[in-house]
């Protein structure tokens, strides 16, 4: 279930932040702050898309549902970009189940309210496409990646996109999670990581999986996850840290 949350600087999510401030300021009476618990669908597959999201450290998934009920992620949204508007600009319907992975606040405004707000303001309406094309992206990149990588340099992707839309090293990741994402064997998953805890990438505990050695997660990821991170940053500076070092 979604809830309000107490009130806090919008522009932790950088899409926001990058906005206009005549722009930023047209949307903020109009933003309202919520928590997002892990496991919450905020649609699924042809649900009307009545608010458009912006997380500041929660991260919320696109997966496409299959009729023998497997998922797979087709796109994957932190604070970085926006939810609920890119994908159905004509329907304005979901389609796809868009799942909360990581738990996390947002800020989210009626999509209608959004919509309104493109169509007025020729710097808004500039950005969002930048952020459209950036996301579009992503997705097509995802799904060739899941045709074509093998589940470590995948893995190490989403350790490492995951590890950008949070401020710890410690990621509340857990295998099934990992598995469900990348739709593999959760004994995949298992093997993978234990391969990555063994070379001294990453740490394995109760409270998740903790990243070590970043740049040697860099090193097996595959090409995706550069080509999407510098998309974003070509098409939306400020989009991602200024550092891929890690932090704590």
């Amino acid at each position: 279930m979604i809830s309000g949350t107490t009130a806090f600087d919008h522009r932790a999510n950088r899409f926001l932040a990058a906005l206009d401030p005549d722009d930023y300021a047209a949307l903020e009476p109009h933003l309202e702050s919520v928590d997002l618990p892990r496991g919450t669908v905020l649609y699924e597959t042809g649900d009307p898309l009545t608010h458009t999201y912006f997380p500041h450290d929660s991260v919320v998934s696109l997966v496409t549902v299959m009729e023998d009920g497997h998922s797979v992620e087709m796109g994957v949204f932190g604070r970085e970009a926006l939810v609920g508007i890119v994908t159905a600009v004509i329907t304005r319907k979901a389609l796809g189940r868009y799942i909360v992975q990581l738990p996390g606040a947002a800020s989210r405004i009626s999509t209608e309210r959004m919509h309104e707000a493109i169509a007025t303001r020729p710097a808004l309406r500039h950005t969002f496409l930048r952020a459209s094309e950036a996301l579009i992206s992503q997705t097509l990149l995802t799904v060739a990646c899941n045709a074509v990588h093998d589940v470590e340099a995948r893995c190490c992707r989403w350790l490492l996109s995951t590890h950008d839309r949070v401020d710890r090293d410690t990621l509340p990741l857990t295998h099934e999670l990992l598995a469900e994402m990348m739709g593999v064997q959760r004994s995949t998953v298992s093997t993978v990581t234990r391969a990555l805890h063994t070379a001294g990438l990453i740490a394995q505990g109760r409270g998740g999986i903790t990243v070590r050695d970043r740049a040697g997660l860099e090193r097996r990821a595959c090409e995706c996850y550069g080509r999407i991170r510098r998309s974003f940053e070509h098409l939306l500076p400020r989009s991602y840290p200024a550092s891929g070092r890690s932090r704590t």
